[in-house]
């Protein structure tokens, strides 16, 4: 048994085969979180095992700009060699790391080591950043705890009603939609889309008013007599900041904005207030703003006015997109954190991890550039002059796409690790063949802090090393000793746990053993005289700061960063579709998810499609401030006649975050990734120079 190597629901899959040719998938039918269910990309998960152009060998761009195949001892000594050279000619600092939430709990924590000691740099962030840094921000500052859910995602099955706000697993994780047909769901989106259409109840407030929404929802569950004041009282603090906020946001203010109906907004408190058991979990559509971290506060606040988080049957957390942005974020690939979610620049925090790592505390860096603000820096005269990539596609997947090509492009050295050649590793320096999923053992944490067993079916081909062993190589290069920098999973393991404990986010108590034995472990698990069974539920004495009590946030709505004008008088926002996962680059090789959604596209109202010209299925130009994309029209009144949406799997003419710009929260440096302001023309009328808009 091993987990899908997709979305952070984690499904638990059975594989077989001899080889890659043969491996075949079916789901566990036991395992809670999946329920025997797999969505198209699980069960083609082993297609991707098979793909033709397979990296099977480090590849070195030669003096012709050519990639050319290499052995690993010249591949990792050149980029040991520019490492040092660079390093010592510009400073540690001259060399970033960009990971990945899909990583292995082990690759991320070695990952996150490798920076800080081999290299001593502060600069590595990974591709998390832009998946669940808002919504961490929020339950931070709120419980005190960052844990996606807090609960079993089988709580989710017994509810009576569950809110969801900027979140469409019916395509994003099919699967978890087994766990939402008993509540009846209230779903906040601009789009009907497939979750929607299952919805008792539908708001679609404009892109980027999501915030003043929730204000108009607590208004209005306090305004009408359903706050839950014994719980605000007993249990949380700031009530009274949070509502001298909120109190302005009256509904017909919030229509007005937000342009959802008084009366839905009404109906959707009641249906909240009124059920025994009620969740609220907001998703990338609520978080990817420039001010995400307010808006995932705001639901916070809506959920703590009605009593639902530390309750058994009710609650509020987040659905984590990527298969471990939970454990990518947990143990060191975050700028600013540590193992165990311990912070850098906590002095004993910094202690005890340099303790377990061997070095002395005062020569770990400090903290560095968040993810967008590291790509935007590579190869200007303060930022880095190489990069080290690890799982992850920025060029189809950051903000502001043909600009942070660029910032790559002007590199002195990028060095790209995966197991097909992406589109950022086809502007590599180096790239380096590295194992996939099914090829090695590790963990995973999906959504729910739970932490799981990955199995390995087959041996990595010929020529590929795994992560763990191509950070050994380049650390020991570097003047590590091999010691510090294992390759075996269970080894690294040993350590992050040690590493952990004490943290918030503690896994001291998690061995191998003990997973392999079939035990259900959620973290904090931490290690004493027996067995801790792990914590499926928090919060149910207590939330995590000292006094035990949640916060209420003061946040306001304020204007997104791009607000259509006579040029741009359109909003355009992104998401995924059924048959693709983040960037695309596993997903468009596999012919039945490429044949299911081959192309990019931009979907129109038809009144806006008749207003500016657009016909169903013609070529047309999106613009924003920031680029250009070229998609065909396909006309669906499931939007709303103001806002147009387009997939971000797709590369070159056709990547949406051609259109996305480079704001940024200002807590969790989340990119504005939901709402661009665009104008849509058809291509004949687009203009000839193709330059792109001022």
């Amino acid at each position: 048994m091993t987990h899908c190597p997709y979305c952070a629901l984690q499904c638990a899959t059975l594989l077989s085969g001899a080889d890659a040719p043969s491996a075949t998938v079916r789901p566990d039918p036991v395992f809670p979180v999946n329920r025997g269910g797999l969505c198209q990309k699980g069960w083609t998960a082993p297609e991707v095992l098979r793909a033709p152009d397979r990296l099977r060998a480090p590849m070195v761009r030669g003096p012709d700009g050519e990639l050319t195949p290499t052995d690993w001892d010249d591949a990792l000594d050149l980029v040991a060699d520019r490492l040092r050279e660079l390093r010592a000619r510009h400073g540690a600092d001259a060399v970033g790391v960009f990971g990945s939430g899909g990583l292995t709990n082990e690759k991320a924590y070695a990952l996150g080591k490798f920076a800080r000691v081999a290299l001593a740099t502060s600069q590595i962030d990974y591709n998390g950043r832009f998946c669940m840094s808002s919504a961490a921000a929020a339950a931070n500052a709120a419980f005190g705890l960052d844990r996606g859910l807090p609960f079993p995602v089988s709580d989710l099955g017994e509810a009576d009603v569950v809110l969801l706000a900027g979140s469409n697993p019916a395509e994003t994780m099919p699967p978890l939609m087994r766990h939402l047909e008993r509540p009846q769901l209230i779903v906040i989106d601009p789009r009907a889309t497939r979750t929607a259409e299952r919805a008792a109840l539908h708001l679609r407030p404009a892109p980027g008013t999501d915030l003043a929404l929730a204000l108009g929802l607590l208004h209005l569950a306090v305004t009408e007599g359903r706050l839950d004041e014994d719980y605000v009282k007993e249990r949380t603090a700031g009530f009274e900041e949070a509502w001298q906020q909120a109190v302005g946001w009256w509904p017909e203010q919030v229509e007005r904005i937000t342009g959802v109906p008084a009366s839905d907004q009404r109906e959707a408190v009641r249906l909240l207030a009124e059920a025994p058991r009620a969740y609220v979990l907001t998703g990338r559509g609520a978080e990817q703003h420039s001010k995400g971290s307010d808006t995932a506060a705001a639901f916070v606040n809506l959920a703590l006015a009605l009593g639902l988080p530390g309750r058994i049957g009710s609650g509020y957390g987040t659905l984590t997109g990527q298969g471990n942005g939970q454990g990518g974020r947990e143990h060191g690939q975050k700028a600013d954190q540590l193992p165990g979610y311990r912070m850098i620049t906590d002095p004993d925090a910094r202690a005890h991890v340099a303790g377990v790592w061997g070095v002395d505390a005062e020569a770990l860096p400090g903290p560095g550039r968040s993810a967008y603000e590291l790509l935007d820096a590579l190869g200007t005269a303060q930022g880095p002059r190489a990069l080290l990539v690890f799982g992850s596609n920025p060029v189809v997947s950051a903000p502001r796409a043909a600009h942070v090509a660029d910032r790559l492009s002007a590199l002195d050295l990028l060095v790209v690790a995966d197991f097909v050649p992406s589109e950022t590793a086809a502007l590599a320096d180096v790239v380096l063949p590295v194992a996939q999923w099914a090829e090695e053992e590790g963990t995973m944490t999906n959504l729910e802090g739970r932490v799981l067993r990955r199995r390995p079916l087959l041996s990595p081909p010929p020529g590929v090393r795994t992560d763990l062993e191509v950070l050994r190589g380049l650390a020991v290069r570097l003047g590590q000793p091999a010691h510090r920098f294992p390759t075996a999973p269970r080894e690294v393991f040993a350590e992050l746990r040690r590493a952990s404990a004490g943290g918030r986010a503690d896994y001291s108590g998690i061995s191998y053993d003990r997973l392999d034995a079939g035990e259900a472990l959620h973290w904090p698990c931490p290690e004493g005289d027996g067995a801790h069974p792990g914590t499926p539920r928090l919060f149910l004495d207590r939330f995590a700061h000292p006094d035990g009590r949640a916060r209420f946030a003061p946040v306001d709505h304020r204007p997104s960063a791009a607000v259509p004008d006579a040029t741009f008088p359109l909003l355009a926002t992104t998401g995924r579709l059924l048959a693709h996962y983040q960037s695309g680059a596993q997903t468009r090789r596999v012919p039945a998810l490429l044949a299911a959604a081959p192309a990019p596209f931009v979907e129109v109202h038809p009144d806006t499609a008749l207003r500016y010209g657009l016909a169903d299925g013609e070529p047309a130009v999106v613009r924003s401030a920031h680029g250009s994309v070229e998609a065909r029209v396909r006309l669906s009144r499931a939007l709303r006649a103001d806002t147009v949406f387009l997939p971000f799997h797709f590369p070159g003419p056709g990547a949406a975050n051609l259109l996305t710009g480079s704001a940024l929260d200002p807590r969790s440096r989340m990119p504005e990734f939901k709402v661009t302001a665009v104008a849509v023309t058809p291509s004949v009328a687009a203009d000839p120079t193709g330059d792109e808009a001022p």
